[in-house]
Formats: C-alpha cells, sequence, structure tokens
C-alpha cells in the first residue's frame, strides 16, 4: 500500500542507528539521551500510591494544581525572579512543551531562527508546521568550545518570528551565560519576536552552580518568552513522559486550550510522580554527580586518541568529538555498532553543522561507560586508521 497523501517528516538517524544496534547482541547503548539510572524512589512510589487511590480520571488540563504549585516554588527557588503558578502549564513530555510553544506562536511561512548543531526533533516540528528554519551555526573557540555570534543573530532576526534557544546544548553542551542571553532577550525584543527557550538540560552542569544561567532569570513575566522543561533528564523520568511550560503572564488559558485539542493534559498519576520528584532535592545533587563522573571516564577515555578533537562539555550529559576527515558520520556510527559493538549519534543527526561529529552520551554507570569508551576507542582507530 503506498503512503498516500500522509504528511512525512525526516526519520531520525539515531533511531537508525539504534534501530541497527537493536537487532544485534552486546551492543553498548550510548546514543540515546537517556541514562541507565532508575527514577527517584518516591517519584515511583507517589505514582503507585496514586493509582491505588484511583487517580486516573481525567486531569485538570492545566496540570494538578500540586504540580503547579511544586513547579512555581521550585523555579522560584532556583532562578532570581519569581515564577508565578499562572504560568505554569504541564504538558505530557518536553517534546509536547516545545509542540504546544510552537502551535501558539508559529505559523505556516514564519521564519524561525534556530542555531545549529541542535537536537533534529525541532526543526522538524516546525517545519511541520510550514514554517521556514534558517539556522545559525554555533562558531568554534580556540579552545574546542562554541560560541553563539550575537552580532548575527540580530542581522538573522530582522523579520523573524521567533528565536529557538536550547542552553544548555544537545549535542554540543553549549551553555549561554548570563551576558549572552540578556543580548538574546534584548535582540528578541528589539525585533518584537519570541524567544522560546528549551532548557531541560537546565540542571546539569559542571562549574559548581546549582543551574545554568536562564532565561527563567531575567526575563519579565510580560515578555514574550516560552521556557520549555521536563521531568526526563533532570530526574531520570524519561520513560514518564512529563513537562512543562512558563508562559507570559495572562496566557496560560490560551496555551492550555492547545493542550487540550493536542493531548487533552498529563494522566494525574503521572502528575503525582511529579510533585514527588520536585521535592526529591537529593535526587536531583546525586544524578548531576552521577554525570560528572561520566564526563570524567569519557573525557580521560577520548584523551590523546590520534584525530579526535573533543573539549568536555559546560552542561548537558554528551561528549560531542569532531573526527578529522569524517564526511559520512551516520556510515561510521553504523560500522562502530556492526564491528564493535558501541552505539553512537552520528552528527549529521543535529543538522549539516554537526556533520563530522559524533555524539556520546556519558550519563552511564562506570562499568558500562568503561567498556563502551574502550569499545569506541578501538573502532575509532580501526575505522579512522588512526
Amino acid at each position: 500500500m503506498t503512503d498516500m497523501d500522509i504528511t512525512h517528516t525526516p526519520a531520525s538517524r539515531i533511531v537508525e542507528v539504534a534501530r541497527l544496534a537493536f537487532s544485534m547482541p552486546d551492543v553498548d547503548f550510548l546514543c540515546f539521551g537517556e541514562s541507565d539510572q532508575p527514577s527517584p524512589s518516591d517519584a515511583t512510589q507517589a505514582a503507585i500510591q496514586a493509582l491505588e487511590d484511583g487517580e486516573t480520571r481525567y486531569p485538570d488540563v492545566r496540570g494538578l494544581p500540586a504540580l503547579r504549585a511544586a513547579l512555581s516554588g521550585y523555579l522560584t527557588g532556583l532562578h532570581v525572579l519569581p515564577v508565578a503558578e499562572s504560568r505554569i502549564q504541564v504538558t505530557a513530555s518536553g517534546m509536547a512543551a516545545l509542540s504546544v510553544a510552537l502551535s501558539a506562536v508559529v505559523r505556516a511561512g514564519d521564519r524561525i531562527v534556530m542555531h545549529s548543531p541542535t537536537w533534529p526533533n525541532i526543526a522538524n516540528a516546525v517545519q511541520l508546521r510550514g514554517a521556514i528554519v534558517e539556522a545559525i551555526d554555533l562558531a568554534a573557540k580556540p579552545d574546542g568550545g562554541f560560541r553563539l555570534d550575537l552580532d548575527r543573530l540580530d542581522l538573522m532576526m530582522d523579520g523573524a518570528r521567533a528565536f529557538i534557544l536550547n542552553s544548555p546544548g544537545n549535542p554540543t553542551g553549549w551553555t549561554a551565560s548570563e551576558a549572552d542571553l540578556r543580548q538574546i532577550l534584548a535582540i528578541a525584543r528589539r525585533h518584537g519576536a519570541w524567544l522560546i527557550a528549551d532548557e531541560v538540560y537546565a540542571r546539569l552542569v559542571y562549574d559548581g552552580r546549582s543551574a545554568a544561567p536562564s532565561v527563567l532569570d531575567i526575563a519579565d513575566p510580560s515578555d514574550r518568552v516560552i521556557v520549555c522543561n521536563s521531568f526526563s533528564k533532570t530526574w531520570m523520568m524519561t520513560g514518564w513522559r512529563l513537562g512543562w511550560l512558563v508562559v507570559p503572564d495572562g496566557t496560560r488559558d490560551a496555551i492550555a486550550d492547545l493542550v487540550e485539542v493536542s493531548h487533552s493534559g498529563v494522566a494525574p498519576f503521572i502528575q503525582h510522580a511529579g510533585v514527588a520528584a520536585v521535592a526529591d532535592a537529593a535526587a536531583v545533587d546525586a544524578f548531576r554527580s552521577h554525570c560528572a563522573a561520566g564526563r570524567c571516564i569519557a573525557s580521560e577515555a577520548l584523551a590523546g586518541l590520534a584525530g579526535i578533537d573533543y573539549r568536555p562539555p559546560d552542561g548537558a550529559f554528551y561528549a560531542f568529538l569532531a573526527v578529522d576527515g569524517l564526511h559520512d558520520s551516520l556510515d561510521l556510527a553504523k560500522k562502530l555498532v556492526t564491528r564493535h559493538g558501541v552505539a553512537v549519534a552520528p552528527g549529521v543527526a543535529f543538522g549539516a553543522a554537526g556533520e563530522g561529529w559524533l555524539r556520546v552520551c556519558f550519563a552511564q554507570s562506570a562499568p558500562l561507560l568503561e567498556r563502551a569508551m574502550q569499545r569506541l576507542r578501538d573502532g575509532l582507530r580501526a575505522e579512522m586508521g588512526s
């Protein structure tokens, strides 16, 4: 049977590698943005109790009042400026949060600016709405890190509908400074554009801070700013599909109407798990320490490897490494699976600016990660002739 007139979006190259890996025995998975650590036990127990209590009916589409209040308190305690409960909208995952944000502000024919390389789902979701994606490539710094060219961004934002910011970033780990964010916000204001900030990795930074600089530290409640977040990374709850939005003052009812027609809210027992997770500050600190240990393991494994250019990331939980002479990262990623037993994400999955790179998720237990990184070292030497 033909596809007839079904809408298509580009297939994920990460999923392509993963499906190949699923078909093979004894493959170490470092290709997904997911840790092998369990979700917080308090969250699991809260969900079980909520199920036993019959919390299975249609929810308030805005989110349970207890979860909205918990998120308001959490964000107010974490950031410089208070975040009112009336600005919190619960969603069924971080991707759902982004989708709702895009539904709210993006129209067919709009021009949307994004930095690149970045997570491919965002650009695909923009294009599904008939909008035009314009990428601004992150510039390489002499120390191997990245920076966003703010002068170029200012030029590109002339006539643009929105800028989508992902900081800390996937796959690069690039993290905008407070000075960067102030300039980005000023650019958005000057051009009358929306700023959609994906902050799902905000708590995963390695400089001693409890969180990365956030738009929520500096933006007025009336600014054209929407912040998207998720329980998936910070609380190791990838399969729970629970996220949230912080929206401008006075807009939540309109945003809730969009949630109603997209996914009609989030299961109450899942939201009770979210309330428990927000209260579990120790789980967040422990997971950040776990990721920091993985970051060290990855750095040690990649140090001195000929043909590899790598700098430990400022945030998120990925090693993003440039491979000298690599022009087909998808082909290399497949060979690493079939010949060497390790699955990593090809850089091209994150846009043309990612070609020549590989992304490795280091949020794994030490024994698994050490074995996987040795397989990666051996594979890169074999395949790249180093």
